[in-house]
């Protein structure tokens, strides 16, 4: 048996043992990585000096690079309370509680952004004044930092009291006991034990992403008035499920009800994009219910987010240590909503009302309802709250004691039986969590129960149902036709000045539903209609390139090829259930001229053409966006060898024909190709290198003010991850 084994868990993660000294390596810890392990049977249940537990991974290497292809590569918050809980290796008297603390090794900058996030992970706010600073008042404030310190054992510990760190730098350094490790180049470490070496390359390739350790079915759903998609029943343990999660339909609008890992998979099994998605209600920050928030950066626009200004500070903070950012940053990227606790707060009709939940971090317990035929339904999401017995345990009588009062603990039992049309329950037991027995009496039409790894028993079936992914609970059914209203939204935003009744011209047309991978334009083959996507997601495919480039709600794909009756410049493929408005190209052409666009469209098609096939530009940025880019677009030639000394600052520069060398102190750190850009770090930050441009061979480039793409927050998320990767790779 070799003293040294890898095993390749998913494309970026691998697991390293060392069984002679003890040491398991997890290698890469993207989100719901410890589902990833429990299905390869390198986390199993096991049983130690008599006492249950699991075992798993003592050490984690971190990405030196923390976003790739636009997902976050270090989320260790599970598998370090895997190591901390299940495993034993901090309680009392467990035989896994050696001594030896849970190992962090990377970077000193990502070392120490997961000490910090896990820190925000386990506690949220920590002090009365920061939650007064969040809206608390004084005694709100200490009546809650006393709930907290009762959940915390009496005390707020830095994570560096539950963890060890260990920097890899420039050179070779021990981990333990005579295992070594050293970084080979930037995310490729090589590890050595003796006389054997491994090497791990935590480098995702071009379009691969972190595989979701589940499949998940394709679904078509239809958009209601007022309705419920259970997109998640389980908890962050449970690898056959995606952590508990709602979307919610008003209106036809989607609305989603916390967002955890593999949000993009199951978004995309329920055929939905990001770019549909109008708001987030988000209860707090643990990871199952808050990792899948960069996802939603991916938008196109400022998607809506709701929360207490409690939950609003604790996930600002901990999303703010991970990236390394202003925690205000979120205003960046998001439409910030604040939500009242304990009243209904209108949301464009829909009514929420946020509860309070004790909980070791801020967390909301919603309410929401809508007016429909027959009065109000309502569905309650009670997501992350403690059990009435845990609860009951922490009434004292001595106000200095950590705990609750009596009349706090009936306030919220009284808030748990809440009576709704439609609940969903937390029953993951324990001491941070729900339990069915608790909702016997509770008067609600119909109970689900979830956040759980467990199947249901026959005590809890006699309480609350259960629910498979995908499936919807209609509150009030819808009468008219969504997608057509959708259309005219988007038709009339690019169009603007354009009558209704000429836009009619383009609506009456068919909206058609295409199945999953399903070709709708073929490259290099002319075509009669163009597409306007209406729900799901399209991708785009070019001969002589591996980049793939999604279009989402909103987009328009085929129209240039189609109304000029040209050959197709890429294929487009649908990625899930996808409804589209199909216009024929001649009747799209007539329309551009005759409401006289024509003489603009000539203008720009070749700039929309070439902004569409970018990585930067190509993805979710609606055609408003890319009209409003193309008008900027100043163009600079440069001939061959021409150095570009002095880009100006507030301007992002895109490389259309030929490319552009980047130099650090006289040496070439990066070559950018046709579709790459420069300038990025001017657009987000003040640039902290220097950087010297030089043209391989006579270039053209396109310069566009800062402005107009750091608005758009899928590709101010695009921005930060280059800028990330230089510094991972470069340290600049």
């Amino acid at each position: 048996m070799s003293i040294l084994r890898k095993i390749n868990v998913i494309p970026g993660v691998f697991w390293v043992e060392i069984p002679e000294i003890n040491l398991y390596i997890l290698c890469g810890c993207p989100a719901d990585v410890v589902k990833h392990l429990m299905k390869r049977g390198l986390i199993i249940p096991t049983e130690k000096n008599g006492v249950i537990c699991e075992n798993g991974p003592n050490a984690i290497l971190l990405s030196d690079i923390l976003i790739q292809n636009g997902h976050i590569s270090n989320l260790s918050e599970f598998p370090v309370l895997q190591m901390l809980y299940r495993q034993g290796m901090i309680l009392p008297n467990h035989p896994n509680n050696t001594g030896i603390k849970p190992l962090l090794m990377g970077s000193e900058t990502q070392v120490k952004r997961q000490m910090q996030y896990i820190f925000r992970g386990n506690y949220g706010l920590i002090s009365t004044e920061e939650l007064m600073a969040a809206g608390a008042t004084a005694e709100e404030a200490e009546w809650m930092m006393s709930l907290k310190l009762r959940f915390a054992f009496g005390q707020i510990r830095p994570t560096e009291s539950l963890l060890d760190g260990l920097t890899i730098a420039d050179r070779e350094v021990e981990i333990r006991s005579g295992a070594w490790i050293a970084r080979i180049t930037p995310n490729v470490f090589r590890i050595r034990f003796r006389d054997a070496t491994i090497t791990v390359d935590l480098n995702l390739p071009l379009n691969q992403v972190y595989l979701s350790p589940y499949p998940l079915g394709y679904n078509n759903l239809r958009r209601e008035y007022f309705a419920v998609v259970h997109s998640g029943q389980g908890d962050g343990w449970d690898s056959e499920n995606p952590s508990m999660s709602s979307v919610l339909i008003y209106q036809g609008k989607i609305y989603l009800v916390d967002v955890g890992p593999n949000l993009v998979s199951i978004l995309n099994a329920l055929g939905i994009s990001i770019s549909e998605v109008h708001g987030l209600f988000h209860s707090h920050a643990h990871d199952d219910h808050f990792a899948g928030i960069t996802t939603l950066i991916r938008a196109g626009h400022r998607i809506k987010y709701f929360a207490t200004s409690l939950v609003l500070s604790s996930v600002s903070k901990k999303l703010s240590a991970l990236l390394g950012l202003d925690e205000h940053f979120m205003e960046d990227f998001f439409e910030i909503c604040p939500l009242t606790c304990g009243i209904w707060n209108d949301i464009e009709g829909l009514e929420v009302k946020p509860l309070f939940s004790p909980h070791p971090v801020e967390t909301s317990l919603f309410v929401f309802r809508a007016r429909g035929p027959n009065g109000y339904r309502s569905y309650a999401h009670w997501a992350d709250l403690a059990s009435l017995e845990v609860l009951e345990g922490m009434v004292r009588q001595d106000p200095s004691v950590p705990g609750i009062s009596q009349e706090f603990f009936e306030k919220i039992r009284d808030s748990y039986l809440t009576p709704t049309n439609l609940k969903k329950i937390d029953i993951g037991g324990g001491l941070i969590h729900g339990r069915a027995q608790d909702y016997k009496g509770d008067h609600s039409e119909k109970v689900i129960f979830a956040h759980s790894s467990e199947k249901l028993t026959p005590r809890q079936k006699e309480i609350g149902s259960s629910a498979t992914f995908g499936t919807m609970d209609i509150l009030i059914g819808a009468i008219q036709e969504y997608p057509w209203k959708f259309a005219h939204v988007y038709l009339k935003s690019y169009y603007e000045g354009v009558s209704d009744n000429r836009l009619m011209v383009l609506l009456n047309n068919p909206v058609r539903t295409f199945n999953p991978g399903t070709i709708i334009i073929h490259e290099k083959e002319t075509h009669g209609e163009l597409f306007l996507v209406l729900t799901g997601i399209v991708e785009q495919i070019q001969e002589g390139t591996d980049l793939i480039i999604t279009h989402s709600a909103g987009s328009i794909v085929g129209d240039i090829s189609a109304m000029h009756a040209m050959p197709a410049i890429a294929t487009f493929r649908t990625n899930c259930f996808v409804q589209c408005l199909c216009i024929p190209g001649d009747l799209y052409r007539d329309f551009i001229i005759q409401n006289n666009l024509y003489e603009n469209f000539e203008r720009l098609q070749d700039f929309w053409t070439f902004l569409r096939t970018t990585w930067i530009f190509g993805e979710s940025v609606n055609l408003v966006n890319l009209t409003r880019i193309a008008m900027s677009i100043e163009r600079i030639l440069l001939k061959t060898g021409e150095v570009f000394l002095q880009i100006e600052p507030d301007f992002l520069y895109v490389v259309q024909e030929g490319s552009v060398e980047r130099l650090v102190d006289g040496v070439v750190t990066e070559v950018h190709a046709v579709g790459d850009f420069f300038g990025e770090e001017s657009v987000l930050m003040s640039p902290s290198a220097k950087f010297t441009f030089r043209a391989n061979d006579q270039a053209l480039i396109c310069k566009t003010p800062a402005t107009l793409v750091s608005d758009i927050p899928i590709v101010r998320w695009k921005l930060l991850e280059v800028v990330e990767r230089r510094r991972g790779i470069t340290g600049v």
